[in-house]
Formats: structure tokens, sequence, C-alpha cells
């Protein structure tokens, strides 16, 4: 019954360590889902997708974070698990259900109904972030909350090539606000960024432009082409961010 214990201790401290990791990876502007894959993933040892890789190997905070996770993982808990699962089934018992056996599928789905739990998920995001924000210098600020990107609002990259309708225009001429589109930043072939840019500011090809707006919008400006047919669109685009805000 020890070992069932202490299975059930070492299986809720691993849930409680990568929700505090995800809850702080939240904090450096990492989506709720990608943060908790994130999280998961460097606990585990089994490795991150591409580009969410690139967005967490190149920010401190977050390296930092997941290289604390690694390391508590390589320590020894996963090992540690099969461990005491092998330390309480013997071969006398295969063949019938021990009490043991009945303790841990209770406490498993003990577990599992609480980490679903919304209100749990509430309170301890809650805890987690008093924490950090009082015993860390972690910069506590949810930006996809914030952002509401979870309203089909998104930030997103688009890399301007010639033919797009992005190209050689400036801000000003380019009245992307009238579509509900705000031009976050520039970031030049060369390496240069400009945050926040001014109406002057012009896009040229191969720049990379972050943008804030809906989803269906961004996708559109990104497939959107020079000529008649691009200007159509944006002005098709204005009307109806009008009437949206008209309704409102």
């Amino acid at each position: 019954m020890v070992a069932i214990i202490s299975l059930l201790v070492i299986i809720s401290l691993s849930i409680l360590i990568t929700r505090i990791a995800a809850t702080a990876l939240i904090q450096t502007g990492i989506s709720k889902d990608a943060a908790r894959f994130q999280a998961r993933s460097a606990f585990t040892g089994t490795g991150f997708t591409t580009n969410e890789s690139e967005h967490v190997v190149n920010h401190p905070v977050r390296r930092k974070i997941l290289m604390i996770l690694i390391f508590l993982g390589s320590a020894g808990v996963i090992s540690t698990i099969s461990s005491l699962i092998l330390s309480f089934i013997s071969l006398e018992r295969i063949g019938y259900i021990s009490i043991e056996i009945v303790v841990l599928v209770v406490g498993l789905i003990a577990l599992w109904f609480l980490v679903q739990s919304k209100w749990i998920d509430r309170k301890l995001s809650y805890l987690i972030n008093r924490a950090l924000n009082r015993y860390t210098t972690l910069e506590v600020r949810d930006y996809y909350s914030l952002l509401h990107l979870s309203d089909n609002y998104r930030v997103s990259e688009i890399k301007v090539e010639q033919q797009d309708w992005l190209a050689d225009k400036t801000l000003n001429d380019l009245q992307l606000h009238d579509e509900g589109i705000l031009v976050l930043g520039i970031k030049r072939s060369n390496g240069e960024y400009i945050g926040a840019p001014r109406g002057e500011t012009k896009i040229y090809n191969d720049d990379t432009v972050t943008l804030y707006g809906r989803a269906e919008l961004l996708e559109s400006l990104d497939n959107r082409q020079k000529g008649q047919s691009g200007d159509q669109k944006h002005a098709e685009a204005v009307l109806e961010q009008e009437r949206m805000w008209d309704s409102k």
C-alpha cells in the first residue's frame, strides 16, 4: 500500500510541476495549449515540434523554464514510477485483482477528474500566478488572454513577396487599420526590427510583418496580390469592418 500511495504522490507532483511550468510559459506569451504541450514534452523528454521549439529556445525565460523541467524529468521521476509499479505487482498476484490495484485505479481516476476540472484549473492558475509574481522575477503577463487570442483574434507573421499587395507601400498607403488589422512590427531582410512602425514606414519585398487581427482577415491579407483585385479585396474588407463597428 505504501508503494501505491508513493506512486500517486509522484504522479500528483509531476502534474503540479508541469502545470506550474505551463503557467509560467503562458505568462511569456505562449498560448495555453502550446505551453502545456511544451511543458509536458520537456518534463518527459519526448521533444518538441520544430516551429514551437524555435520560439522556446530563442527566448531566455522560456529556455530557463524548460531547462528546469528537463532536469527534473531526467532526475528519474519516470523511472521511479516504473519501479514503484513493479514493486507492488509480483508474480504471485498475477491472475487476480489485488486491493492495491483497486486503490491505484481509483486514485488515477480521481486525479484525472481533478486535472480536467475547470474550477480547479482556475484556482490553481490564480495561485501559481500569485506565487510567480511574488517569489520570482518573471514578468507575470498573460499576453494570450490580454490580446484575446482565443476570440478568433491572432498575432501572425506574413513574409512579404514581390507580388504581394503589401509590397512597396507605406502603412499610410495600406490603411490596414481600416480593415481592423494592426501592424505590430516589421522585420527587415537584414535583421533590423521596427517595432510599432509609423505611417510613413514602407514595407519591402522580403520583409516579415507582424500583424494583429481576426484570423480570417490575416489569412486573406496573406493571399492578397498586387493590382486591382488586391485593392478591391481591401475595399471589401474595410466595408465589412465598418459594418462590424456599426453593429457594436
